[in-house]
């Protein structure tokens, strides 16, 4: 059996403060966290908008150093790849659920210099990301319906972080495999247990009354 990768916390700017979004990310960066993830939203793909290339941008200029995990919860995110790798992502993420070339959006996400990712609602089955799993370099199991935040973990994901997990160990694949949606220090233990390796924390991070044992928490897990 292969060893596990090494946890990685990425607290999830959307459950940050909108009004100081470049101090929330200092936070992240003052304790030593070095990802940060982004979710944009369309309104179209999923019933929220969130934000855009400019406000990548726009922590980049005021000194963001951290990995942007960037999150594309868009109809056509094949449309907006150069923006966002022209903003600062150092990840991209797409989901396979709208009818696009994944495969050549993935090539193209490299070819700008960035990792790329694909993601999967909680309604997909695992099957449908299998053909791509040998291009990306992370594995996004949506663990809520994505479109807000705050909402309850759903447990009956486990098996399908499980079923990905076999998939990378079989056919020995170096991607990460990330959830997002409702994760906290005891549901990020559970995904941990089937096979997780990254960690979205939004509303749980942001409102932790000591964020730094928080961190250190998922960096034992």
């Amino acid at each position: 059996m292969s060893t596990p990768l090494p946890p990685i916390l990425a607290p999830s700017l959307l459950a940050g403060d909108h009004a100081h979004l470049a101090a929330s990310a200092r936070t992240v960066e003052d304790l030593g966290v070095p990802w940060l993830h982004l979710d944009l939203m369309d309104g179209h793909f999923v019933p929220n908008l969130t934000f855009g290339p400019e406000t990548l941008a726009a922590l980049r200029r005021a000194g963001s150093k951290l990995f942007f995990d960037t999150h594309l919860m868009l109809a056509e995110p094949h449309r907006y790849l150069e923006a966002f790798a022209k903003a600062g992502a150092n990840l991209i993420s797409i989901h396979i659920e709208p009818a696009y070339d994944h495969a050549a959006a993935l090539a193209r996400i490299r070819a700008l210099g960035c990792q790329c990712g694909i993601v999967l609602n909680p309604g997909t089955p695992a099957a449908a990301i299998e053909p791509v799993l040998a291009l990306v370099d992370l594995v996004l199991v949506m663990t809520v319906q994505p479109g807000f935040g705050g909402q309850p973990f759903r447990a009956d994901m486990l098996p399908k972080l499980r079923q990905i997990d076999a998939w990378r160990r079989d056919r020995a694949l170096k991607f990460r495999l990330e959830v997002d949606g409702g994760i906290d220090l005891a549901t990020a233990a559970d995904c941990r247990a089937a096979g997780a390796d990254t960690f979205v924390a939004g509303t749980s991070f942001f409102r932790a009354p000591d964020k730094a044992a928080y961190a250190a928490s998922v960096a034992q897990l």
